[in-house]
């Protein structure tokens, strides 16, 4: 039986065909074995990064679910981490290397080539909320080397044409020279730009952005700007509300605060799981 996504075009529906179905669960505290061994040549990566003690593990298993939940093509899903302690031991780990930086700075590291994975990855921070089928983010012109999202300043200027690193897809070495920049100039680098996305958008110098509508910044796009306030001394929503859901997106993004865990909209509870 043929499946059909919304607005799919056909170049992209044969992509998905040709990354074969898997589905195992992630779900606590037992989670399935993969049904077979996979093979590097047919099977793609979904990537995150958990460094510090900003997000705890119950974000990388969420994020591990939701991808299980929304995701049909044949991947692996890989933390790359400073700390495993507490993470599900079904979920696959590797140490992130020893560099003078911290937090976002480590994701310059994933342009390199020394990953200990080969082709192509999806990455994802773990402030996001996946709803719907992401097939599409690694078939959305596989030709292309880097994809990352249109910075969501767009909502207020729109020829807006900077990155955001929340999501981005690569073709894992094939952006070493921007990495060689930077891990020559690494403490001039991280001291000069406010964040890698800043570095990435001066540095990768061939990439396309997905369209904005696949995924979108949950307090400004999906509820609104005016909603936020200071709620018990955070920045969260000051009511109980309900996104804005396009009929093509399929990723909110928590950039800032709130944070998922901190945001009680009855849509994020069901759907941050």
């Amino acid at each position: 039986m043929k499946t059909y996504l919304p607005n799919e075009t056909k170049a992209e529906r044969k992509a998905r065909k040709a990354l074969t179905k898997q589905s195992f669960s992630y779900s606590q505290p037992v989670l399935e074995t993969p049904k077979k061994s996979l093979q590097t040549t047919d099977k793609v990566y979904v990537i995150c990064l958990k460094w510090g003690n900003k997000y705890g593990p119950e974000y990388v298993h969420k994020l591990a679910n939701m991808v299980q939940r929304h995701l049909t093509v044949n991947y692996e899903f890989i933390c790359f981490t400073d700390d495993t302690k507490g993470l599900n031991p079904k979920i696959k780990t590797f140490k992130l290397p020893v560099l003078p930086v911290s937090g976002w700075w480590y994701k310059p590291w994933f342009l390199s080539d020394e990953l200990p994975i080969k082709g192509t990855a999806l990455f994802f921070d773990l402030d996001l909320v996946i709803f719907s089928n992401i097939d599409k983010l690694f078939t959305y012109k596989p030709e292309s080397k880097f994809v990352i999202i249109r910075d969501f300043n767009r909502h207020v200027r729109k020829n807006w044409d900077r990155m955001n690193s929340s999501v981005f897809r690569l073709e894992i070495g094939s952006q070493t020279k921007a990495y060689q920049e930077f891990r020559n100039n690494i403490t001039l680098i991280s001291k000069r730009f406010h964040g890698d996305q800043d570095f990435m958008y001066k540095y990768i110098t061939k990439f396309d952005f997905w369209p904005d509508e696949w995924i979108q910044s949950y307090k400004w796009e999906m509820r609104g700007r005016n909603e936020l306030g200071i709620v018990n001394g955070k920045r969260n929503f000051k009511t109980i509300g309900v996104p804005v859901v396009q009929q093509q997106t399929s990723v909110a993004v928590f950039h800032g605060d709130p944070n998922p865990a901190d945001c009680t909209d009855q849509w994020v509870v069901d759907n941050w799981r």
